[in-house]
């Protein structure tokens, strides 16, 4: 499994992103993939996840980004992005995406918000993004 992210960049506080994850190799009829971002200093924080089981397909949000992040997906590109509004300058971060290891970690939403970020799943390199004031 391969991913790989794009699209970040430096805005003024207020603009906007969007974040492009490309995945290869990873096409599990039911799954889990995510963003998650990460500041100098500090812990991973996931910030939006995507979730199929059967044919319901689920997002989350961490709080700090509710009602401006937007996750979203073109399966036919396998391709996921992230896109990011109202930018303010504690969003400053290396963004990367992320794929669940659905035989290691199972499946669903709340499942996946609590074991994404454990090893054995799949993640990019990252892609910074930077927001002045």
């Amino acid at each position: 499994v391969h991913l790989g992210e794009s699209g970040g960049g430096s805005v003024q506080a207020g603009g906007s992103l969007r974040l492009t994850c490309e995945i290869s190799e990873y096409s599990p009829s039911d799954y889990c993939k995510a963003w998650f971002r990460q500041a100098p200093g500090e812990e991973r924080e996931v910030v939006a996840i995507i979730s199929k089981v059967n044919n319901d397909i689920e997002t989350r949000y961490a709080d700090s980004v509710k009602g401006r992040f937007t996750i979203s997906e073109d399966n036919a590109k396998n391709t996921l992005y992230l896109s990011l509004n109202n930018l303010k300058p504690a969003d400053s971060a290396k963004y990367y995406c992320a794929a669940q290891n659905v035989p290691l970690y199972g499946l669903g939403t709340g499942q996946c918000w609590n074991t994404i970020l454990l090893p054995g799943n799949y993640w990019g390199q990252g892609t910074q993004v930077t927001v002045s004031s």
